[in-house]
């Protein structure tokens, strides 16, 4: 059974909104006041950056920190701002390099973007297209809107590759440096694999109104100090557990990350073996988790990837000249941030 672990962002506007220091508590925040459809989150040389845009791209970095920060706080507010702050500078960069470049013509194989979309639907969302697409429909993006924006940001790269084609060209050494470097985040994650004992502890119980989802959470986070401190994990979910692994000590073996979801896969297959993870947030309730084994899947062959590597040691080559660049042209670009 498919874990579900899904972002609280139901709103796009809301996860614009930096996050309150008081939202303390795990329950879900509520609305008072009409709510933005969609609104305008930049002004770049007279362009358009929508709230929406940004909504989107954030999601699955605010579904992982929800997950990772049941009780928000201070530590989820600087992460959260952190990733905002970059995908506004990464979007108002790509509206003035295509400023810059509009003359030129250029144009993506539509192909191209087809899969450059899929990577990101498999990399982000585990592949899942209809977790995917339900995202879409919560930022008020269509499909083409999104296929808009990659092909942007896929003109953007090359029009990065052609100003700076004057690089000097990588040599074997660093094209094998940075496949080493990289290969895990290429790998074909469709086949990792994780076994793992949990937890899991339900936000609340039917058959006792008394408990409240803050009561859960502490017992959680007692319950993971206990586990850090020596206790046997297996023994502590046999007790407190409720769900179906509970008797068997919280075991799961070989779980596929497809299995999971993308934002618990993320925390989980990240971690290091023995370590131990959460309490993890989602509707239902609070997980704690203790990795066993993590299986990861194959990575392409570097003659496969071979022009993909060169291009990232072009950039690295060229990456204090590109800084030059690009701030000279955002002095001068009209730039009117409204979030």
């Amino acid at each position: 059974m498919k874990h579900q672990f899904t972002a609280s962002l139901v709103i796009a506007a809301t996860a614009l909104m930096a996050p309150s220091a008081s939202a303390q508590a795990p329950t879900a925040a509520r609305s008072s006041g009409p709510i933005e459809v969609n609104g305008i989150a930049a002004k770049v040389n007279g362009r358009v950056i929508t709230k929406n845009q940004v909504s989107f791209m954030l999601a699955p970095v605010y579904a992982q920190l929800s997950a990772q920060y049941p009780r928000r706080g201070a530590e989820f507010e600087e992460q959260f701002k952190k990733a905002r702050a970059g995908v506004m500078q990464e979007l108002i960069d790509r509206q003035i390099i295509l400023d810059e470049f509009k003359q030129l013509g250029a144009s993506i194989k539509p192909y191209l973007i087809d899969e450059e979309v899929k990577r990101q639907m498999r990399e982000l969302y585990n592949g899942d297209e209809v977790k995917f697409r339900e995202e879409l429909k919560r930022s008020r993006l269509t499909m083409e809107g999104y296929r808009e924006m990659t092909r942007e940001k896929m003109v953007v790269q090359a029009m990065r590759a052609q100003q700076f084609s004057d690089a000097p060209p990588p040599l074997p050494n660093e094209i094998r440096d940075e496949y080493e470097a990289v290969k895990p985040t290429m790998r074909d994650v469709s086949k990792d694999t994780i076994s793992f004992r949990k937890i899991f502890i339900p936000a609340t119980d039917p058959a006792n109104p008394a408990v409240t989802p803050d009561a859960q959470l502490a017992l959680a986070e007692d319950l993971a100090k206990q586990i850090a401190g020596g206790k046997d994990i297996g023994e502590l979910a046999k007790e407190h557990s409720k769900d179906a692994y509970a008797e068997n000590g919280g075991l799961q073996e070989n779980v596929p990350r497809t299995d999971l979801s993308a934002e618990f896969a993320a925390i989980i297959f990240d971690s290091k073996v023995d370590s131990v993870v959460g309490p993890l947030m989602d509707p239902q309730g609070f997980t704690i988790v203790k990795p066993i084994k993590i299986s990861l899947g194959p990575p392409p062959p570097l003659e496969k990837v071979r022009p993909m590597i060169e291009e990232r040691v072009r950039k690295k080559k060229t990456s204090a000249q590109y800084e030059r660049w690009i701030e000279l042209r955002r002095k001068r670009a009209m730039v009117d941030i409204r979030i």
